[in-house]
């Protein structure tokens, strides 16, 4: 039996968060606790650093087949006891991958944290990539594709992200291409882990009725060992903007996805582009759902977001209507942004703040969502920043700034991505009022 460390309360670190617990070990491998006294269960969640804007061209969606493969035997276990081991506590085990991070979940009663950091710690560092596995796998992540492809608007959302960076990673789609996934090999497989899956890429995080001394202990015990390595870092991308399309057969809806650069999460003043997006669309009231489809039916869905990473930012409007209204819809969704870009409502800037407020104390209600945002502040700051610092921010946003997000916007290359129904010489024509130096390309 391996021994381990019995740490004093004094090792555990506080980061800005008084609420969060963080402590790094010697190999950069870091835990995060939120302690949660008044909940019996607890999640659990190991965070790599590394998804499809770390892969080449050529490995494509790796990432999401390492994570789909992680669960079908490690050296002490095949995939059937994986699923048992946990299911026989009550737990269930889940991942997911995305443009910067794959992470690995479990949940369950907390007095088995220490056996979850056990379980978690073995599919993440010692999975063996079974070859029978692998080629039943492949058919999975094939069917997937085929969904993926399949659904207009993640149609038109990949779209956006090649419209927006070119050829950079941050283009490519989390799945991959149909031809690596056909391809990829184990080798590949286990090469991409040894080179990604290091210390400082990896983040533990632990939320509910625990004892975070007993934490540290078993997460010191089980990654502890885990090769140092380099951090996984990205070059900048560089903003491209311009517009695509791509018919899909059998759809009668017109999927728009619409959206210009904003300032990332590093930068200086970065919430008033937070602040901008929930005043423009957020919510019945707001100014894009109030007009385009409660005033004038123009649309069925539409909603408007900022999504900040600390490479960049997008302000993204997304919408799903008819083909017949698409020309209307654009001509509006200007005038808004011109509107909004001349002025701002102080009433619609109070519903903005209030929504992000509630947003957040929602997301602080999810364990499991507390602790992605934890592990990505530690990512991305080197610090889990408080909701207190995060709310004084966004309370400080000034109309000046709001407007001046508005305004950069407008001075600046739209993005556009269209999928679905689309009729005949519409692609062509309507990206102009937004991208008026761009060509159209079909996709």
């Amino acid at each position: 039996m391996s021994s381990r460390p019995s740490p004093s309360p004094s090792s555990v670190l506080s980061p800005s968060d008084p609420e969060v617990l963080v402590h790094a070990l010697p190999n950069g491998v870091r835990l995060v606790a939120i302690p949660l006294p008044h909940v019996d269960s607890v999640s659990l969640s190991v965070f790599v650093r590394t998804g499809s804007r770390h892969e080449s061209v050529r490995l494509n969606g790796i990432s999401h087949f390492v994570e789909h493969m992680a669960f079908k035997g490690t050296h002490e276990r095949d995939a059937h006891r994986i699923n048992l081991d946990a299911e026989r506590l009550g737990a269930d085990v889940n991942a997911h991958t995305d443009k910067d991070h794959t992470a690995y979940h479990i949940r369950g009663m907390a007095r088995h944290a220490g056996a979850f950091v056990q379980m978690l710690a073995d599919i993440v560092q010692h999975s063996t990539f079974p070859e029978g596995e692998l080629e039943r796998e492949r058919q999975v992540i094939l069917q997937e594709y085929i969904e993926d492809e399949e659904d207009p608007l993640s149609t038109a959302f990949k779209l956006f992200d090649k419209t927006c960076y070119g050829t950079h990673p941050l283009a490519q789609a989390v799945i991959g291409t149909r031809r690596n996934i056909q391809r990829l090999t184990r080798a590949e497989l286990l090469g991409y882990v040894e080179r990604q899956y290091t210390g400082p890429n990896v983040i533990v995080g632990v939320a509910g009725r625990i004892d975070p001394d007993a934490i540290l202990a078993e997460v010191t015990q089980a990654f502890g060992a885990m090769p140092t390595g380099t951090t996984n870092d990205v070059a900048l991308p560089a903003y491209v903007g311009g517009a695509r399309w791509r018919r899909l057969s059998g759809s009668s809806q017109s999927h728009v996805v619409l959206g210009f650069p904003i300032a990332p999460s590093t930068a200086p003043g970065c919430q008033a582009g937070v602040v901008a997006a929930a005043l423009f669309g957020e919510g019945m009231s707001s100014p894009l759902m109030h007009e385009l489809r409660e005033r004038r039916g123009l649309v069925y869905y539409a909603a408007c977001s900022a999504d900040l990473t600390d490479l960049t930012g997008q302000f993204v409007i997304e919408a799903s209507t008819t083909p017949e209204h698409l020309d209307e819809f654009y001509t509006e969704v200007a005038r808004l942004l011109d509107a909004h870009a001349a002025g701002t409502d102080p009433v619609g800037l109070e519903r903005a703040r209030n929504q992000i407020a509630v947003r957040r104390l929602r997301s602080e209600e999810q364990p499991f969502r507390r602790l992605e945002e934890a592990a990505q502040d530690l990512f991305v700051f080197g610090r889990v920043r408080s909701r207190a610092e995060l709310d004084a921010q966004v309370e400080a946003v000034t109309p000046a700034e709001v407007r001046g997000v508005f305004a950069r916007m407008l001075g600046s290359r739209a993005s556009l991505a269209l999928a679905g129904h689309i009729p005949k010489g519409m692609a062509e024509r309507l990206p102009r009022l937004f991208a008026p130096t761009a060509v159209p390309q079909a996709a």
